[in-house]
């Protein structure tokens, strides 16, 4: 008979560990109260906005670093024939920072070098806006994110204390562990959206600087042309 009880005891011990192994984060989340799910909701909506933001800007990238390798030999071509008109209608026709760029320099031809130099680099800081556009909003979601997890647990300490002194330091150590330990998840639900964002935002930053190395290397390259011997 004792060993009967004693494995209904394991069986349920065995069914409470169970149950607490199968807690999930929605419940974890909806037993923070109104203050974490505030909180976790504003922390998802960043992070919404912050995978936008990269897949949008990582494709738009994606597409500004792709060009003919044919582009330059075409433009040499047109420009060393005197064919400037086609030289124009090729950078128009091809969607791309270098072309636009080209395009520029193109128009330019017949000036000072200087000119030409300065309207490349005037256009070429309008394509690098372009491209930068909306990727500081993943350095914003990356810095505040963790510090709005962390006020979610201050304030979540500072309730689960204030319920100490209002109990007159007689609250159930059970009933504040549930809410420190609630109150915990709004500093991992930052620090993932912070890390999300900053992986993110560093991507891009260094997919940028790539294309913006290309763009001046054919601008370069364009310059070179200019100083070729007729």
């Amino acid at each position: 008979m004792i060993l009967f009880q004693d494995l209904a005891n394991e069986a349920q011990v065995g069914e409470v560990i169970s149950e607490e192994k199968t807690l999930s984060v929605i419940d974890l989340i909806l037993s923070g109260g109104t203050g974490s799910i505030v909180i976790i909701s504003v922390l998802f909506a960043m992070l919404a906005v912050a995978l936008y933001i990269y897949f949008e800007r990582l494709l738009a990238i994606k597409a500004a670093s792709t060009i003919d390798k044919n582009f330059m030999n075409q433009i040499r071509d047109h420009v060393m024939n005197g064919k400037l008109d086609a030289a124009k209608i090729l950078c128009a026709q091809t969607d791309s920072p270098v072309a636009r760029l080209t395009e520029k320099g193109v128009s330019r031809i017949g000036k000072p070098l200087d000119d030409i130099n300065a309207a490349i680099e005037n256009a070429g800081t309008l394509e690098v806006y372009k491209l930068e556009k909306n990727v500081n909003i993943l350095a914003t979601v990356a810095g505040a994110a963790p510090m709005i997890g962390f006020l979610g647990t201050v304030i979540g300490m500072i309730l689960a204390f204030h319920q100490m002194a209002s109990s007159g330091g007689q609250a159930e150590m059970g009933a504040l562990a549930s809410g420190i330990y609630t109150a915990m998840t709004t500093t991992v639900a930052g620090l993932v959206v912070g890390i999300i964002a900053y992986v993110g935002y560093n991507h891009l930053v260094n997919r940028t600087d790539k294309v913006i190395h290309k763009m001046e290397a054919h601008a370069v390259e364009f310059l070179d042309l200019l100083n070729e011997p007729v």
